[in-house]
């Protein structure tokens, strides 16, 4: 962690969905990157961390809700945006400019700056299967979003077989890194 006036600042938004459970790898990563890192989880994605040891990894708070009207944030302003895991229900919605979390607010508002974003899906191909997912993948690609997905890049699993220990953290970082250079 760095000053946040100096230092590239990372804000990693985890979704409900399995691999959540394993994002302080990806934190750890950024880290070792020389990313001052903070965590944002939507509502169903604060059940998948655990947010004290994630707090202590990051030093800064989890965040999950907005802030109350009036009062400073307590993170820094992002520099770059990952999504990882994001749900079929995130990407949906941010791709039809939904803000309803915190977390969807960021990333809507993330295209909307110009920011380096890079989404990571975790998904099944039923769900997958849906028109409005691959619209929605498609739309975010042309509004310069990078979205790791795909056969040959992170492919949907079966329903109910998703192995989140098999979750490609590294390629995240590694599309982030060849945003930035």
């Amino acid at each position: 962690m760095g000053d946040s006036a100096t230092s590239r600042v990372l804000y990693v938004i985890a979704c409900g969905a399995p691999p959540a459970r394993n994002v302080a790898q990806l934190i750890a990563m950024a880290q070792e990157a020389g990313w001052d890192t903070c965590l944002i989880t939507s509502p169903m994605g604060r059940r998948f961390v655990d947010v004290v040891a994630l707090e202590l990894l990051t030093g800064h708070p989890v965040r999950s809700d907005y802030k109350t009207p009036g009062t400073q944030d307590v993170l820094p302003p992002p520099s770059a945006m990952i999504i990882a895991p994001a749900t079929c229900n995130t990407i949906n919605k941010w791709a039809a400019g939904i803000s309803d979390t915190l977390a969807l607010g960021l990333i809507v508002e993330g295209i909307g700056l110009g920011l380096p974003l890079v989404a990571m899906p975790f998904t099944n191909r039923a769900q997958a299967a849906h028109p409005a997912f691959g619209r929605s993948i498609e739309d975010l690609r042309s509004w310069g979003v990078t979205v790791l997905y795909g056969e040959d890049v992170n492919p949907p699993h079966a329903p109910r077989a998703g192995r989140a220990d098999l979750f490609p953290w590294a390629s995240a970082l590694d599309a982030l890194d060849a945003l930035t250079r």
